[in-house]
């Protein structure tokens, strides 16, 4: 029987691929790119501008995949008068405001209503809709006809629109409450749920669900309520704020104004197939590109997070006091704050502290990696501690170095208890790529989100995602079981 003593020389002597170099080569193709780009400023005439992409008809997709809706055509259109050009970024209107606050975006277009607060943050153009509101309940409902009838109860409002200001200067004098949500088919949903009896919403984006079958009718009539304008960051990008202005004044001289507005607020209601199969036919190639992003988002974050977590897990467990302080401060500060948050301060944060552009799809590694690296930390780190002491003692014994030991005799055999932990992370960090859906990466989360938000179709397509997404899970978790036999065999 051979000693312990070869065993542990065999084990030294192996020849093993510096994954650590390959990993951080990888990260650095990554990264690079998006900083040397953001550092070169962009021509004059070619601007970004932040949008929403659930807010029909102003901004939603088409069966296409293309960006249409009454503020995208307007911006095409002002954009040809002009002589401009624009790249469009969808990220919502929270995470738009951000964007031209913090220098990511040039200007901004999403239905986003000109207020007194927004005019000591923004500049604003002029006028190009004159909103306003009305309350929307289901069809089959038929006890609430006006305000009066809402109290006691709770209505669903959105961020930052007309509706939810509306919504919240009355609620004292008719006694409700509400409740906010991100988009609009959120609201509908939770209308539909009977957690609240109706909603506030911009009378145009009210029309364009019912139109669509969204199963709501109205029962108040309109209000007049705040414009509609294109906004910069104060003080900041006034030829594009002329430029829109000009453009658009020429687009009401010519009538096509009205007729970009004819064409979503007077067109016909969709007779579009949303059975499930329906769905599927019309909307696979948008699922399939955002299933391929989630993909490689969880891929690539995953390899770099394989480095970060070897790397932290070592410090975690290092005999130097320096060390193991650095290892514990990445992974209380990763696994302490949440993943929004992190993505958050990772695209919108840095880049406004430190002057510089990130495209969305290099802060969504980072954050992932940063993120899934702090429990690969604790995975490596538990793995190591389920090793016999008595192999490194044994190792150290043969005069081995601390480190030559821990690379050839510790790990390999820490590896074996560390794989399922580690494809269940893989799962994990899959799913956490929902999350990024704030910073404008369409994923396959926010691909249903886009497409429900012109389709309303909410139980048909959360179910097509819920069934892809499980799919996918399973086929990860078999994957996990298999590797997990043969290499306990």
């Amino acid at each position: 029987m051979r000693s312990r003593s070869d065993r542990l020389l065999r084990l030294v002597r192996r020849p093993r691929v510096p994954a650590v170099i390959a990993a951080l080569t990888l990260l650095v193709t990554l990264v690079a790119p998006g900083l040397a780009g953001a550092q070169e400023p962009a021509p004059g005439n070619n601007y970004t501008i932040a949008t929403d992409i659930t807010f029909a008809p102003f901004e939603f997709q088409d069966e296409s995949g293309k960006l249409v809706g009454i503020d995208m055509d307007l911006l095409a259109a002002i954009a040809e008068d002009q002589g401009f050009t624009y790249q469009v970024n969808p990220v919502g209107f929270d995470a738009a405001l951000q964007a031209v606050t913090g220098g990511q975006a040039n200007g901004m277009i999403a239905g986003m209503s000109i207020t007194d607060a927004r005019k000591a943050t923004f500049d604003f153009s002029d006028p190009y809709f004159e909103s306003g509101v009305q309350v929307g309940v289901l069809e089959s409902n038929d006890s609430i006809t006006s305000y009066e009838d809402l109290r006691g109860k709770s209505v669903a409002v959105k961020n930052g629109t007309e509706g939810a200001t509306y919504a919240e200067s009355i609620k004292d004098q008719y006694g409700f409450t509400t409740k906010y949500f991100a988009d609009s088919s959120s609201m509908f949903d939770e209308v539909r749920t009977g957690n609240s009896a109706a909603v506030f919403e911009d009378y145009p984006v009210l029309a364009y669900g019912i139109k669509q079958g969204n199963g709501f009718k109205t029962v108040t009539d309109k209000v007049p309520g705040a414009s509609y304008g294109f906004a910069v960051a104060k003080g900041q990008n006034a030829q594009l704020l002329q430029e829109f202005n000009t453009g658009l004044a020429n687009l009401k001289a010519s009538g096509q104004y009205d007729e970009i507005l004819d064409t979503y607020l007077n067109s016909d209601a969709s007779d579009d197939d949303n059975s499930i199969l329906g769905l599927i036919k019309s909307t696979y190639p948008l699922l399939l590109e955002g299933l391929w992003l989630t993909i490689v988002l969880t891929v690539v974050s995953i390899a770099i997070a394989l480095v970060l977590g070897a790397i932290f897990g070592l410090f975690r467990v290092s005999t130097n006091i320096v060390l193991r302080g650095i290892g514990t401060t990445y992974v209380d500060v990763f696994r302490g704050t949440p993943l929004l948050v992190q993505a958050f301060f990772i695209y919108f944060g840095i880049p406004a502290a430190l002057d510089f552009q990130m495209s969305a799809f290099t802060a969504g590694i980072i954050t992932l990696s940063l993120n899934a690296g702090a429990y690969m930390a604790e995975i490596v780190r538990g793995g190591i501690l389920s090793v016999d002491k008595g192999q490194m003692e044994a190792s150290r014994s043969l005069g081995i170095s601390y480190l030559k030991s821990m690379q050839k005799v510790v790990m390999p055999q820490a590896v074996r208890t560390m794989i399922p932990s580690y494809i269940n992370q893989f799962v994990i960090t899959l799913k956490d790529t929902s999350i990024l859906s704030v910073i404008g990466l369409a994923e396959l989360t926010q691909t249903g989100r886009i497409i429900i938000a012109r389709n309303f179709q909410s139980f048909n397509m959360w179910l097509i995602i819920g069934v892809m997404y499980f799919i996918i899970i399973m086929a990860l978790t078999k994957l996990s079981n298999r590797l997990e036999k043969r290499i306990n065999k």
